[in-house]
């Protein structure tokens, strides 16, 4: 018996529905242009997961995808355009939008590219010049 804990969630309208299981590799916040671009907001709350974690249940075939860079490929859900997840493969790992997981306890760890914020906050955690160096940073930190 699979004693993982399990995380529904669902787009903006609920034509697609998606689990998560176990727990994320990561969680934190993203203050780059394109996350804030992404999300219209000065700063994305993601939690990071290995793929594997990440099942669709329900509305595969209306998830659209759009990839900027190489290092993301940005999923969304084609009826309402709520966004879904960010496919990271040069990281291996999946943002799955703290949003989304209203039932997982958000304890973000790490600010990443604070170099590129609009909102400075003053919450205690690592503020990262871009991302840690396991995930291909420099792993610099900065001051709140």
């Amino acid at each position: 018996m699979n004693s993982e804990p399990t995380y529904q969630g669902q787009c903006f309208c609920g034509a697609v529905q998606f689990s998560v299981s176990g727990e994320p590799v990561a969680m934190g916040y993203c203050h780059c242009q394109s996350c804030r671009q992404w999300s219209a907001a000065p700063v994305n709350a993601f939690t990071l997961w290995q793929p594997e974690a990440l099942t669709v249940i329900r509305g595969a075939d209306n998830i659209g995808s759009y990839n900027k860079t190489p290092r993301s490929s940005r999923k969304w859900c084609k009826s309402c355009g709520g966004h879904l997840f960010t496919d990271h493969p040069e990281m291996g790992l999946v943002d799955v939008y703290a949003a989304l997981v209203p039932r997982l306890a958000y304890t973000p760890e790490v600010h990443v590219h604070y170099q590129e914020t609009v909102l400075h906050i003053k919450d205690g955690l690592a503020k990262l010049q871009d991302v840690p160096v396991e995930m291909g940073g420099s792993g610099l930190s900065m001051a709140e």
